[in-house]
């Protein structure tokens, strides 16, 4: 039996790369005996020279200003953002080495396009179906050092999903997804180094990661064009909602504020209760007077107590409304604007203690002092809210049981001088919150 193997060289030979050039004939040319399978691996750096992705700069940090979406974290000078390609990396990508002076170079506008450029060039300039990947240099959350990986890519299977297979042992394998062009990538750049001026590198012998060519293979039966089953190297940036590394910087908690919305439509996914417990814990950071502790949370994990909960509030709503005159029209349509604490899989009543206030015998004084321990009430939810954010959770805060205190209390068992400041819907969002109405910090700002 052979062992499993295979070879990765350097291509040399290759010319500096100008704007216009074609890469597929300058690699053809330099690489006359690529095969069926081969998976060719291209440094990002020519791709965007041959795209004319030059540009001038005598500020760097002003072309990773242009190329940034997103601030992830800060240190220094030192940047890791989320650039335009929707990649995280160090300096959005710009790179200040392997280019005149003055200037910088960005990464490609679409490095799968890219690639796919590459790939039927190659095609057409030798008849050959091989994968292209194209590769730049990423640094690693918890790892030292720097490694090629895969920006963009061509007729690879860029994930090998080993979900719902078995290991040696006959373990079943239920979280396994192998980053097949990213382990290529790093083949490559073994051979290619970072300043041998060899920006080109050929894998062969792994021909199972290559897909088929158009019209070859039954899993390309009925396609209409490569891409419908080639998704390209974006299938390996991780999903905004299982990045456990999109939040924990600084940056990253001002976004979690500034990015909280208010969830109305939730999934059935099942809350995690560990994550709500470490929100309370962010809460109950949150100033308050006289070194008190006047937050409670009541957590109610189970279906039985949200319905007994909200059956109870609204008959108690429906009551107030009717002696109030409403009709039972409007009555209906109030209700139904409460239906979202249904709608969520895990709810949280926030309660007011005022353990600790102090009484002065005066009305204003006195007044003041609740005031207080309102706005600190407030300043824990707000805590709350964030931290669920960065669990990835959504939530909506909710004033109704403020409206029927003495309800909620008796159902949920609950001191008298607790008093319920809301309730939060706490679960995954159904879809992308909408986008906020621009507001100007100007238009809340009074400066003496």
């Amino acid at each position: 039996m052979t062992s499993p193997s295979y070879r990765v060289w350097a291509v040399p030979g290759l010319p500096e790369v100008h704007e216009g050039d074609d890469l597929a004939k300058l690699i053809a040319a330099a690489e006359p005996t690529l095969a069926d399978g081969d998976v060719v691996l291209v440094t990002s750096k020519i791709v965007s020279k041959a795209e004319g992705r030059i540009v001038e700069a005598t500020d760097r940090e002003a072309a990773i200003d242009d190329e940034t979406v997103r601030v992830v974290a800060r240190r220094g000078a030192l940047r890791i953002v989320e650039n335009r390609q929707g990649l995280v990396m160090a300096a959005a990508g710009v790179d200040a080495s392997n280019t005149p002076a003055g200037t910088v170079l960005l990464l490609p506008t679409d490095p799968d396009a890219s690639a796919r450029a590459v790939r039927e060039g190659l095609r057409g300039a030798l008849g050959v179906d091989v994968g292209v990947i194209v590769t730049d240099t990423f640094g690693r959350p918890w790892r030292a050092g720097l490694t090629d990986v895969a920006i963009g890519a061509a007729g690879v299977r860029v994930l090998d999903d080993l979900r719902g297979g078995e290991d040696a042992y006959g373990n079943p394998l239920s979280a396994t997804v192998v980053a097949t062009a990213d382990e290529l990538a790093a083949a490559g750049d073994l051979v290619k180094g970072k300043a041998a001026g060899l920006p080109v590198a050929v894998v062969r012998g792994l021909p199972h990661v290559v897909r088929d060519a158009p019209g070859e293979g039954a899993e390309h039966e009925g396609a209409e064009h490569e891409g419908a089953e080639d998704e390209g190297a974006r299938a390996l940036v991780r999903d905004a909602r299982d990045d456990m590394f999109r939040l924990g910087t600084s940056e990253a908690v001002r976004e979690a504020v500034t990015q909280r919305r208010t969830v109305r439509e939730f999934t059935d996914e099942e809350v995690d209760p560990g994550a709500v417990r470490r929100a309370v814990a962010a809460a109950v950071t949150a100033p308050a007077p006289h070194h008190t502790t006047p937050w409670r949370f009541v957590l109610l994990e189970s279906a039985a107590s949200r319905t007994e909960l909200l059956d109870a509030m609204r008959d108690a709503w429906v009551a107030d409304l009717r002696r109030d005159g409403r009709s039972e029209e409007s009555i209906a349509k109030r209700v139904r604007r409460g239906d979202v604490l249904r709608r969520a899989p895990y709810l949280v009543v926030p309660c007011l203690v005022m353990d600790g206030s102090h009484t002065y015998g005066d009305a204003r004084r006195d007044a003041a002092e609740r005031e207080m321990f309102v706005v600190a009430a407030g300043a824990g939810v707000q805590n709350f809210l964030v931290a669920l954010a960065g669990e990835q959770l959504g939530s909506a805060w909710v004033s109704s049981t403020m409206f029927c205190r003495d309800v909620v209390r008796e159902v949920l068992g609950l001191p008298g001088s607790w008093d319920p400041m809301g309730a939060v819907a706490v679960g995954r969002a159904a879809g992308e919150p909408g986008a906020r109405g621009e507001r100007v910090v100007g238009d809340f700002v009074v400066v003496r």
